[in-house]
């Protein structure tokens, strides 16, 4: 189904996770989730977020995605992984409760960097202030006095996996399962290695 026109998109650049690097977190998670007093994120929205994009016209998302494009072509694939926790603004107000980069942070930063530049070019305006490189499990609707759970969230570390691509995705609000956001990928950008000489 076509956009309407004057229609804006609700869009987003992550990093997917693997599919054993989710598991796996969601093992680790399950017996935790009855003890938590908040919901953690259910894990088909997992994801490391690059840029957030609240309401982007159709001639926006025309730039944007063409100079995703080009941000995937000066870009290698790299190797991350999922270790230590956090929150946003901190313990002992959360409301956001994440992991962060044990490896590929630096990577992370310089793609989101580039990402954000080029949707601020194509017109998209780009929500938040510096990327902090991390995976949300959970958004508090009260905040909470978190140490206890960082604690526990600093005990899991992922295997190292390969980030080989980004995904552009725009995200319809109360649309899917249990009034939650749903998630369609709009499109996929392959990190290709800068040739040689």
């Amino acid at each position: 189904m076509g956009r309407r026109k004057g229609d804006r998109a609700r869009l987003f650049v992550a990093i997917d996770l693997p599919d054993e690097v989710r598991e796996d977190l969601g093992e680790f998670l399950d017996p935790r989730r009855e003890a938590a007093p908040f919901p953690f994120i259910a894990s088909e929205q997992w994801h490391l977020t690059l840029a957030f994009m609240a309401a982007v016209d159709e001639v926006a998302q025309d730039a944007l995605e063409d100079g995703l494009a080009s941000v995937a072509r000066r870009h290698a694939p790299f190797i991350a992984q999922l270790g230590g926790a956090g929150s946003f603004p901190d313990p002992t107000r959360a409301r956001v409760l994440w992991l962060a980069m044990a490896r590929g942070d630096d990577q992370v930063r310089r793609l989101g960097a580039a990402v954000r530049t080029t949707a601020v070019h194509a017109g998209a305006e780009v929500d938040g202030r510096e990327l902090i490189p991390h995976l949300s499990l959970a958004r508090l609707r009260r905040p909470i006095e978190a140490t206890r759970w960082l604690r526990v969230l600093d005990t899991w570390t992922s295997a190292a996996f390969e980030v080989g691509s980004f995904v552009l995705i725009q995200s319809h609000l109360g649309a899917g399962a249990r009034s939650r956001p749903r998630y369609d990928e709009v499109a996929r950008y392959p990190l290709q290695r800068p040739s040689a000489g």
